[in-house]
């Protein structure tokens, strides 16, 4: 008889709302090298859609006494999480004010997750708003893995808004999801411990 596991969930965070935005576009092609890995049970939360309201709940999340629904959805979102990437572009140096909030809606539920970050953007792709983003992350309890993608978005996206990969963003993508798989069911197990 066999015990195959389940997959472990990934979730996939568009942090990017902008109308106009090529965050939905640069994430499309990330969901789409996880769903080749193969790895994992891909779920995406699309900011945009979501379109949480600022924090408006009157309990500090560490409570986890949540009164409106959108944050009760939003709990069990990334409570289900097994392992997080925040697909975020870079706004004057840092990340978006939607990630911030959507982050500090919840304490508990990040909690010993593995996390990676496919940023973009101009000549620095992104990667500014990952080290402003690194140590949110970390103080809550969250491991943000070293490995990343890095998106020089001028580059690697069309002015129709097509991507277009190089086998080097492929194989960042790669080790990005290689590393996440290997992590994710031991940080379950520390979680399942608790």
């Amino acid at each position: 008889m066999s015990t195959t596991q389940p997959r472990p969930r990934l979730e996939v965070i568009v942090a990017s709302t902008r109308p106009g935005r090529v965050g939905r576009v640069v994430a499309d092609w990330f969901i789409g090298e996880a769903g080749q890995h193969n790895g994992f049970d891909v779920h995406v939360s699309d900011l945009a859609e979501l379109n949480l309201p600022l924090l408006d709940e009157p309990h500090h999340p560490a409570l986890r006494n949540y009164t409106k629904q959108h944050t009760k959805d939003w709990s069990a979102t990334i409570d289900a999480a097994d392992a997080v990437v925040f697909v975020m572009p870079e706004y004057n140096h840092s990340f978006s004010a939607p990630l911030k909030n959507a982050i500090d809606y919840l304490a508990h539920e990040w909690r010993d997750k593995p996390a990676a970050f496919v940023s973009y953007g101009g000549l620095s792709a992104g990667t500014r708003a990952v080290i402003a983003l690194r140590p949110v992350v970390s103080m809550l309890g969250m491991m943000a893995i070293n490995a990343q993608v890095a998106v020089p978005s001028r580059v690697h996206v069309t002015a129709e808004k097509t991507f277009v990969s190089d086998p080097a963003l492929d194989a960042s993508a790669k080790a990005v999801l290689d590393e996440l798989a290997r992590l994710a069911p031991a940080f379950k197990a520390l979680r399942a411990a608790k």
